[in-house]
This record gives C-alpha cells, sequence and structure tokens, in this order.
C-alpha cells in the first residue's frame, strides 16, 4: 500500500476530505476554487448571462410557435389534459399575479425573506405556464378564435398583440432582476440596479399575466 500524507503529490485524504487533492506543500485542491471562479465570473457577467437567458427563451417559443420543434420529440397526452391545459394556464396566471403583488409588498415593508420566496414562486409559475403552453401549441397549434370577425380584428389581435409583446419584454428585466439577486448577498443589492429593474419586470409581468387571461376568456368563455 503506498503511504498517503502531504509529501505525496496525488494523495487524497479520506472521510471529510474525500475527493480533495493535496499538493507537494499540503494546499488543498478541489472544487471550491473553480466553483468560487465561477461565481465570480457569474457576478461580473449579469448582462451576459441576461442575454444568453433572454435569446435561448425566445428562440425556444419561436421555434414552438413556427413549428421547428417537431412533436415526435415529446409524448403526446391525453386528449383532456391537452383540453385542461388553458384552464389551467388561467389559475396559474391568476396565482403568479397574487405571489407577484404579495412579493412587491414583502419588499416594501423590508421583509427581504419573503420577497425572494414570494418572487421565485412567481417565476416558477411563469416557468409552469410556459412550459404548458409550448407543450400544447406544439402537439395541438394554436386556438382559434369562435368570436365574431370584428371583435376578432379591432380587439382580440391588438389585445394579443400586446400581450405578446409585454410577455416578450418582461423576459430580460425578470432574467436580470433574478440573477442579481442569485449572485449576490442581500446587502449587496441595495447598490445594484436590482430594484428599479425588478419594478419594471413585475409591473411587465402583472400586466402580460392579466392580459393572458383576457385572452383566455375571450378564448373559451366570452364568445
Amino acid at each position: 500500500m503506498a503511504p498517503s500524507g502531504e509529501g505525496d503529490p496525488v494523495a487524497l485524504r479520506r472521510g471529510s476530505n474525500a475527493g480533495v487533492r493535496r499538493d507537494g506543500t499540503g494546499t488543498r485542491l478541489g472544487v471550491a476554487p473553480v466553483s468560487q471562479s465561477m461565481s465570480e465570473w457569474a457576478r461580473e457577467n449579469v448582462p451576459l448571462l441576461t442575454a444568453i437567458s433572454s435569446v435561448v427563451a425566445l428562440a425556444v417559443v419561436f421555434g414552438a410557435v413556427g413549428g421547428a420543434i417537431p412533436s415526435a420529440l415529446l409524448p403526446r397526452a391525453s386528449d383532456a389534459v391537452l383540453a385542461a391545459i388553458p384552464h389551467f394556464n388561467a389559475a396559474v396566471s391568476a396565482t403568479a399575479i397574487v405571489t407577484i403583488l404579495l412579493g412587491w409588498r414583502a419588499i416594501s415593508r423590508g421583509n427581504v425573506r419573503r420577497h425572494r420566496a414570494l418572487m421565485l414562486t412567481s417565476f416558477g409559475l411563469f416557468t409552469a405556464f410556459l412550459g404548458a403552453y409550448l407543450y400544447r401549441l406544439i402537439h395541438v397549434g394554436t386556438t382559434e378564435f369562435p368570436g365574431p370577425e370584428a371583435v376578432y380584428t379591432y380587439l382580440y389581435l391588438p389585445f394579443l398583440g400586446i400581450h405578446i409583446l409585454l410577455a416578450i419584454l418582461c423576459l430580460p428585466f425578470v432574467f436580470y432582476a433574478l440573477l442579481l439577486a442569485a449572485t449576490r448577498p442581500y446587502e449587496e443589492l441595495y447598490h445594484t440596479r436590482h430594484a428599479q429593474v425588478g419594478l419594471v419586470a413585475a409591473v411587465l409581468w402583472l400586466i402580460s399575466f392579466t392580459m393572458g387571461i383576457g385572452v383566455y376568456v375571450m378564448l373559451y368563455h366570452a364568445f
């Protein structure tokens, strides 16, 4: 058995230090420096990460809308499940409106922990909404407007267009605010643009979710 110790440059410590390597001087070589350097890189490149996240998310959305994502890639759910997705998404949107407003109130009262939990919940709801919407879109396609042509032309289409535009615009603001919060202690966020960007993100988010519910009502209940 080869002796172990600090003199052996390839010796691995057992127990709590398993997998941690030491060099000839006793310096620990492990994943911590790599993890720390990645964290520092993310901290210094929030705008770049925001741009990448936004582009990837929009590419997936437009790819699904344009039919670039084959339905064969995803297992098809039953017709009942697919039919239930719009109603599920309406409930998700209503819940997200509540969590965003509660998160807004929490930070206005200085409750950082509650604010963080509520905004992360809002993002989780947004992700669930988008995933369900795109899944149904890939398998079923868009839903035809059932109302009169005049309502479709002069009300539904402009309303839908503004809803989609706001949903697109909110993405970089949401990602930027979340990435700032993820890469810094909350005390440091007061010295960044997190509050200003987060406010814009919350307002766009709220309007987009509210208009999304309006689109749902026009498609499934008003006509």
